[in-house]
């Protein structure tokens, strides 16, 4: 057994679906169910039943969820006490989308001042996942934006930012100070991954049509569909646009926070509380 499979099971295990379980760790099901299938050949047990619903854990792959959880922690723990005897502590960091130019300008200078012998990893999560990592377990620490499921994460303001909808400059509503949801009932919206979040799924996206769209993982593929399509999507409204696109202020959606976000496991954490401490103060400066 080796630490990726039983992270793998771990996720099929918490989604009850393999397709759920896929999309939370940003990858195609085939690989997956191979990697469970393996897992399985070589302890000689099922370790799921497979139902047209999803999965369940058998008898002994509860053993296993049990004992996995206890084997995970235990060897992150190892990793990094190896890491800090050699110096080099390590810290992975995750970033939603447009999240990312934010860490590398902002907190860059100011953590590695405070931390010079961190090494930093940065993992960038697409629109899948708001959680940029950290329900799938690869990051320690996060940025990103509100709203998601926030179970087993704890989360801390750094700023909240009203959004608007964004659209092409030629637009009959582009001229608008603000528009409302009901102004936008009957446009076609861009569509986020099978899978994601249903709360965030819900903030981001319009009550329009978007079973016709193309998915979108990217903020930029969401602003070219605009620019193109005319499709309709969400921003905050200190969204970069390119030229020809608008964003005009949604009158009665709320603001959305950029976070910074961790699991509740990790709270004792030297680095993260390090981590959380300048990204307070690199926002609030």
């Amino acid at each position: 057994m080796d630490l990726r499979s039983l992270r793998y099971f771990i996720a099929v295990a918490e989604e009850c679906h393999i397709g759920r379980a896929a999309n939370r760790l940003h990858m195609t099901q085939p690989p997956l169910s191979r990697a469970i299938r393996r897992l399985e050949d070589e302890l000689g047990v099922l370790l799921f039943e497979r139902t047209p619903k999803g999965v369940t854990l058998t008898p002994a792959g509860e053993v296993l969820y049990d004992e996995t959880g206890a084997l995970l922690g235990q060897a992150d723990r190892i990793r990094r006490r190896v890491a800090a005897t050699a110096g080099t502590e390590p810290l992975a960091i995750g970033t939603l989308a447009d999240a990312a130019e934010k860490v590398g300008g902002r907190l860059v200078p100011l953590f590695r001042a405070r931390h010079p012998h961190v090494h930093v990893t940065i993992h960038e999560s697409d629109l899948g996942d708001p959680t940029a990592g950290l329900r799938a377990g690869l990051v320690d620490v996060a940025i990103t934006r509100t709203p998601f499921d926030e179970t087993g994460i704890s989360t801390h303001v750094l700023r909240s930012v009203p959004v608007g909808v964004v659209m092409r400059d030629d637009d009959p509503l582009a001229g608008h100070s603000s528009v409302a949801s009901a102004d936008l009932a009957d446009r076609p919206w861009v569509r986020l991954p099978d899978g994601t979040d249903p709360a965030w799924t819900a903030y981001w996206t319009g009550s329009g049509n978007s079973d016709a769209s193309p998915v979108m993982r990217t903020i930029q593929e969401c602003l070219q569909a605009v620019l193109w399509n005319g499709t309709s999507a969400l921003a905050p409204i200190d969204q970069p646009l390119p030229a020809g696109l608008v964003v005009v202020p949604l009158s009665d959606r709320p603001p959305s926070d950029l976070v910074v976000a961790w699991p509740r496991t990790t709270a004792g954490s030297p680095l993260v509380r390090g981590f959380i401490h300048v990204a307070e103060s690199c926002w609030h400066t």
